[in-house]
């Protein structure tokens, strides 16, 4: 432990940064019918999308360095990946990004998947992976765990839930308790940990979340959140090497929109109502006016939580995507329809309360989709990760 309580961390070798740009491309074809149109736009899109990010990562891995785990576009099957291991570290439970300096201290909880191949010397790069507000589902975070251990890549799941069981523990009363800020500490508390464990290099660690960890990864890609946890962890400048975030609701903003540079993947469904492919964009914009290179990706036909359990379509919950938020300078959300802060429980649940709708969303496994979002997900890592230096 360091002298202000937190975990020691390991001197950092100067090196190429990680990679802060991703590629972006949009393919336009006029003239034929829109379905047809639809469908070879979309696979010639995926086409250049894969090859561009690929031929990104092939540049950055001829570089000076050591060999770099290869991502395939078909995942191994994770029945034969590791079980992982129940991992404990320091944590904040911030109500808002305000009370970050404040926060009570809480002890994450976490399952942490290690390739075979990690060492001291040759350490692997990481993903950190944030449930969504139905917590951890066995066939999507420890799923993910087990086979990108097996392409080489660490991976922590974080479980937010799980380590404030004393808070909330009702799905209502997670949301009204349990913050997305608090899983954004975790995330940053996570990023320390790793930063201290010499089988893994920390700078390579991508932020992956889903639905309300979704949010949380595009949260933390912000300048603002990033200094506010890096003050009470001493990160001393250490950051993620990228953010991805599977079906989150766009429904705030940030007054000050610079990011950390990190780049950002955004993935939903078209069919999915809770994510509004306007805000989202509005959010796209604002991360790319920021200094982060983004990437947006709808799936036809895709429903939210296509890697779930559950097939579908079925509806379920309430539709957050009328939620209407921005966040200022000091950390504070403020509800831009009632125009109240959104500071402490009984405003949060009022805003939340008035702003979503009852008609709910519809959710669906469907292992197509997920293909093809691990597809886009490992060339995504690909480049973020970049070269590892001696």
């Amino acid at each position: 432990m360091s002298r202000n309580g937190w975990h020691e961390r390991r001197p950092r070798a100067a090196g190429k940064a990680s990679l802060n740009a991703v590629l972006h491309i949009r393919v336009a074809f006029t003239g034929l019918p829109r379905h047809i149109s639809r469908m070879i736009g979309g696979t010639v899109l995926r086409c250049f999308r894969l090859a561009g990010i690929a031929a990104i990562g092939a540049f950055l891995l001829a570089a000076p360095g050591h060999a770099e785990p290869h991502l395939p576009s078909v995942w191994p099957m994770a029945e034969r990946g590791p079980q992982g291991t129940p991992v404990s570290f320091d944590s904040l439970s911030p109500y808002t990004l305000a009370d970050a300096q404040e926060a009570p201290r809480e002890t994450a909880l976490g399952r942490l998947f290690l390739p075979e191949t990690a060492s001291p010397e040759d350490p692997a790069p990481a993903v950190v992976l944030l449930h969504g507000a139905g917590g951890v589902i066995s066939t999507r975070e420890p799923t993910y765990g087990r086979q990108l251990a097996q392409m080489g890549i660490a991976a922590l799941v974080v479980d937010a839930f799980a380590a404030r069981r004393d808070r909330a523990t009702g799905f209502v009363e997670r949301l009204l308790e349990i913050t997305e800020v608090m899983l954004v500490a975790d995330a940053y508390a996570a990023l320390a940990y790793l930063d201290a464990l010499p089988e893994i290099d920390a700078r390579r660690s991508v932020l992956v979340g889903f639905s309300y960890g979704g949010m949380a990864s595009v949260f933390a890609a912000y300048a603002q959140v990033a200094e506010a946890f890096d003050a009470v962890y001493g990160l001393d400048g250490l950051r993620y090497a990228g953010h991805a975030a599977y079906y989150a609701p766009c429904i705030a903003r940030f007054t000050r929109n610079e990011t950390t540079g990190a780049p950002v993947l955004m993935l939903w469904g078209e069919g999915d109502a809770i994510v509004d492919p306007t805000r989202c964009a509005e959010i796209a914009e604002d991360l790319r006016g920021g200094g982060s290179m983004v990437e947006t990706v709808a799936y036809p036909d895709a429903y939210h939580q296509w890697d779930g359990r559950w097939s579908g379509p079925r509806a379920i919950g309430r539709n957050l995507a009328p939620c209407d938020f921005r966040v200022d300078r000091s950390g504070i959300a403020w509800d831009r329809n009632t125009y109240l802060p959104i500071s402490n429980r009984l405003l949060r649940q009022t805003s939340l309360g008035l702003c979503s709708d009852s008609e709910g969303y519809l959710i669906g496994r469907d292992d197509t989709v997920r293909a093809r979002s691990n597809a886009d997900l490992a060339a995504f890592l690909e480049a973020a990760f970049g070269p590892r230096g001696d």
